[in-house]
């Protein structure tokens, strides 16, 4: 790729896609996007890399590892076709789905015990108070 592709500063990208250049530097120390330097040592961003970036954000907020992310970009640089990225990229979906649907039945297990130990605790409270009123009607 000539300089000329490399298009976008850092400051570019912090704007677009709202996060803090600390998290790109993140990104880029972990592999994820490489930026090329210029001779004052700024980092220039080519579009595969404003790709990348948006495909890691994406991830990020769908729940998914940054090992998880980095092996699904390495899918979209791979000489495999299309056919088995699209296949690849549905099999990290179904876990993803998989992996909420547990989170989801636990998390209704979870409200179900919260809510028997609400009413529980309810009832001890009204014994409770209704024991001090009786004291304070016998005096």
């Amino acid at each position: 790729m000539s300089s000329a592709d490399y298009i976008y500063t850092m400051a570019d990208l912090t704007r677009e896609f709202d996060i803090s250049s600390r998290s790109i530097r993140f990104y880029e120390e972990k592999g994820l996007i490489s930026p090329q330097r210029t001779k004052g040592n700024q980092r220039r961003y080519c579009a595969k890399d404003r790709f990348r970036l948006k495909w890691i954000l994406r991830g990020k907020r769908f729940g998914y590892s940054l090992s998880e992310i980095s092996e699904m970009l390495e899918l979209t640089e791979t000489t495999k076709g299309k056919s088995d990225q699209i296949r690849a990229t549905l099999a990290f979906g179904e876990k993803k789905l998989r992996d909420i649907e547990h989170r989801i039945d636990e998390l209704k297990i979870m409200k179900m015990e919260m809510l028997a130990l609400k009413d529980k605790l309810q009832k001890r409270l009204s014994e409770l108070e209704s024991r001090k009123q009786d004291a304070l009607d016998r005096q």
